[in-house]
């Protein structure tokens, strides 16, 4: 978390170097008044505050929208703009009001609506009324569910995990469905560093770069992600697989791009996709799995996942960051924890077990 924030605010200081500066100087503006920490505080609102209208819209700060708090996968208002050109964004404040009728007690209203004008470049802003010109647009805020009086209303920033969520917006939510670990492209070299040479890893690395950008020629891999369930992505599992692989079966493996898989049958590598990655979880790869868990866990320090429930628990509620940090640590042991389940027992097992701390996860390990 600590090196992306590095790295955005070297990228919003390129953008404010690039464009701020010649700006000011072009327009002859006060530098005082467009400074880089005025630029990094504008940034900071419509990145946290910012969020995807829909697909003409794109992203975007809406007055008051942005006072909707998050909910994953439970919102209650979903906003879209609807162009004036078809018959279904024409209305007038007399049809609002007789929706408005039609939901006299005001615990189920189906739809509120958010009504501004927005004009082309040859509109005139002036000669808008009542009636909403060629050129307006209504953006609509619809109720999507029934919210009782009384109750908070959400919207929803989106499908994020708690790191995103912390990233973008300074929160976390327990029991996110999406949250993810990552497990850097380093931590696996630095794993097959401490079991074989390095000419070793250097060639594994290469022959798995070469066969993955032959699929994918656009896309760089520089982290792998394990999923909310522990499953790990099919690309983690081939290279894992690839640096295992003993030197006569490798060699024959560069030749012919046919894997071995767990149940000794061969198969095109390209067919190897996220359906069927099990058949890549032999002996030795599920060792590698549990290696990199634990060399993944490191990165927490010292303190067991206990210590940071214990944490949890006794955060004052004044201590926001605090209290978001350890929830996101908390949140990504247990998926670390999930990961070693799915290399001792299989997905399956893991989605029946559920979410366990630290020390039942261990206890049902060792009895199996």
């Amino acid at each position: 978390m600590v090196r992306t924030v590095k790295e955005d605010k070297a990228l919003v200081y390129e953008d404010w170097k690039a464009c701020i500066v010649p700006f000011v100087e072009s327009a002859q503006l006060d530098p005082s008044d467009f400074t880089l920490d005025q630029y990094f505080a504008a940034k900071s609102l419509i990145s946290s505050r910012s969020f995807q209208i829909d697909d003409y819209y794109g992203f975007g700060m809406v007055p008051l929208a942005d006072l909707f708090n998050h909910k994953t996968d439970a919102e209650d208002v979903h906003f879209t703009s609807v162009s004036s050109h078809s018959d279904s964004d024409t209305d007038s404040s007399e049809n609002i009001e007789n929706r408005i009728d039609d939901h006299p007690d005001g615990d189920s209203l189906c739809q509120i609506q958010n009504e501004s004008t927005v004009t082309s470049p040859e509109g005139d802003l002036s000669a808008a009324d009542d009636t909403f010109s060629s050129n307006t647009e209504i953006l609509e805020m619809i109720m999507v569910r029934d919210v009782k009086a009384g109750s908070e209303v959400f919207n929803t920033y989106g499908s994020m995990g708690n790191a995103a969520l912390l990233h973008r917006y300074g929160f976390t939510e327990p029991d996110n469905p999406y949250n993810i670990v990552n497990i850097d492209l380093e931590l696996v070299l630095q794993w097959s560093s401490s079991l074989f040479s390095s000419r070793h890893t250097r060639s594994r690395l290469s022959l798995w770069k070469r066969l993955h950008v032959s699929e994918f020629p656009n896309q760089q891999i520089d982290y792998f992600e394990i999923s909310s369930d522990g499953e790990p992505e099919v690309e983690l599992l081939k290279l894992i697989s690839i640096i295992l692989l003993p030197e006569k079966a490798y060699n024959e493996f560069d030749r012919s791009k046919v894997a071995l898989t767990s149940n000794k049958k061969g198969i095109a590598w390209s067919e190897i996709t996220e359906r069927n990655k099990r058949l890549l979880l032999t002996e030795s790869v599920r060792g590698g799995l549990l290696s990199l868990a634990d060399i993944r866990e490191r990165c927490y320090g010292l303190s067991s996942v206990e210590d940071d429930v214990e944490a949890l628990e006794a955060c004052p509620v004044t201590e926001r960051k605090l209290y978001h940090s350890l929830v996101l640590r908390i949140s990504e042991r247990r998926i670390l924890e999930k990961l070693r389940v799915y290399a001792s027992v299989g997905s399956a097992r893991v989605r029946s077990l559920g979410v366990c701390n630290g020390s039942t996860m261990r206890k049902k390990l060792q009895k199996r």
